[in-house]
């Protein structure tokens, strides 16, 4: 009896303990399976993101070209877009004077100087003056009387960033808004993902006074469920996303859409699919009931085709192209040896002549890295802005320089047009710019030190020359401006500091 009592020990004491080690097998095998779902919706999400910005990551099959002979930096042409705005928000005043046509010249033309001109609704104007307007910008005078005629008016526009165009189409966005209707009766399209959220962001700061207004994005991420309607007032999306959901999923119908933005409309050009997702959405709105509002910065020949197929009879509003001049710009070159000698040409400038913030053009990433380290090795605040960076990247070393937590921007061409910074003294071409057969690039060197100099005052831009090929690119870009660059003698103290003066 005792011996069958123990054996019944021993089994049961066997089948706990396999029972525990298979306990332990299944909380392993359980962990293992969390961690994979981990990492694959952490891969997941990395892959719509990097789809929905359209990074373009370089080939590493590719053979790497040399130093001398690698080509300025590119990036998209919607990166492009989001960095400008970037680069100039909070520049709502645009010193370029507009041309306006009209088909119907008959047609009366107004302009306001004030907001309260408009007749807006009073919580509508309180959330433009939240947010700094304080009165139209050159654009805004003129587009919004149109926007907000009755019967509206179609408008097509050529609108950089810091043109105050975006404040415009989503002020009339939000004015065209009935809200007791719980149906989407305003599309606004973007080429990307981070367009389309800033444009939302605007709107939802100028409605910040107006919750009855409800806004909803169509992007990447977005769901609705299948069967239902959208009940939100304002749609802001990309182009196949809207698309899928108007047509494919049929959650809102675009016939009841009475207000039609198609901003970017050069990004949606240059962007694979995006024109003709823009086209078939088009031809399903009802044209006869719905305003039209079409954006571009470019105003080519390809940009028009694509706007007089969209927007029917607008008024049309085109930037008279703003002169950079060169009339407070100090030019001067310097004679260096080789790189390391452009360093140290850097560094005697910067330690003898007073210095707000500077720019530092390089050709390539390389040097552009090179020289950072450099800087920051002697103790300089420096940041670098090239291709290779991610969006938010390039966003966060732009937010950072227009702050002033770095007093160097070293940058490719990403960075040629476009910002505005007051603070900006001195302009450095560490490599001169040249086209793909080495010749000066005088356009590209224009709109580089172009950076200083500006709201009239005095700028410095210096050019580094290391080579006979250099000094002829140099030499050239003079006899084209004609304009004289000095030359600057860098181991005089006095000659470099009177440059400051």
């Amino acid at each position: 009896m005792n011996s069958s009592i123990d054996l019944r020990k021993v089994i049961i004491a066997a089948l706990k303990t396999d029972v525990e080690l298979l306990r332990k097998d299944v909380i392993s095998y359980i962990n293992e399976l969390n961690n994979l779902l981990l990492k694959s919706q952490a891969i997941l999400k990395t892959k719509i993101k990097l789809k929905e910005i359209e990074i373009t990551k370089p080939n590493e099959d590719e053979p790497k070209k040399e130093e001398n002979k690698e080509e300025d930096d590119k990036i998209d042409p919607a990166e492009a877009s989001l960095l400008a705005k970037i680069i100039r928000k909070g520049l709502v005043e645009n010193k370029n004077d507009i041309e306006v046509q009209r088909k119907d010249p008959r047609s009366p033309l107004y302009s306001v100087k004030t907001f309260e001109a408009l007749n807006l609704n009073p919580n509508l104007l309180k959330g433009v003056y939240e947010m700094g307007f304080n009165a139209p910008s050159k654009i805004q005078e003129t587009a919004l009387p149109a926007l907000l005629a009755d019967p509206p008016q179609n408008l097509i526009a050529q609108s950089q960033s810091g043109t105050g165009k975006t404040a415009a189409f989503v002020l009339a966005m939000l004015s065209r808004v009935d809200p007791s209707k719980k149906y989407p009766q305003v599309l606004c399209l973007s080429p990307t993902y981070e367009l389309a959220i800033q444009t939302g962001e605007v709107a939802a700061h100028m409605a910040k006074f107006c919750p009855e207004i409800e806004l909803k994005y169509a992007v990447s991420g977005e769901q609705v469920a299948r069967n239902t309607q959208i009940t939100e007032h304002i749609l802001i999306g990309t182009p196949g996303k809207v698309l899928d959901w108007a047509i494919k999923y049929k959650v809102f119908d675009l016939k009841k859409i009475h207000v039609f933005v198609l901003d970017e409309a050069d990004v949606m050009i240059a962007t694979q699919g995006h024109q003709d997702q823009c086209i078939r959405i088009h031809k399903v709105l009802d044209a006869s009931k719905c305003q039209m509002m079409f954006f571009s910065a470019t105003y080519e020949q390809e940009v028009m085709e694509f706007a007089e197929h969209i927007v029917k009879n607008p008024i049309i509003i085109r930037l008279k192209r703003e002169e950079e001049s060169l009339d407070n710009i100090s030019q001067y070159y310097v004679r260096c040896k080789n790189q390391n000698d452009k360093y140290n040409a850097i560094t005697n400038i910067y330690g003898t002549v007073g210095i707000g913030q500077a720019i530092i053009f390089c050709h390539t990433r390389k040097t552009a890295a090179w020289l950072s380290e450099q800087m920051s090795k002697d103790g300089h605040a420096v940041a670098v802005l090239s291709g290779d960076l991610t969006v938010e990247q390039r966003i966060n070393v732009l937010d950072r320089f227009r702050e002033g937590k770095e007093k160097v921007l070293i940058t490719t061409n990403v960075l040629a047009r476009g910002i505005d910074v007051e603070q900006v003294t001195i302009v450095v071409n560490f490599d001169l710019p040249v086209d793909m057969r080495g010749r000066a690039d005088c356009e590209t060197y224009l709109h580089r030190i172009g950076r200083t100099g500006r709201f009239g005052k005095r700028g410095i831009a210096i050019n580094l020359v290391d080579s006979e090929e250099s000094m002829n690119v140099c030499k050239a870009i003079e006899r084209h401006f004609e304009r004289k660059i000095q030359y600057l003698n860098i181991e005089d103290s006095d000659e470099v500091e009177k440059i400051g003066s």
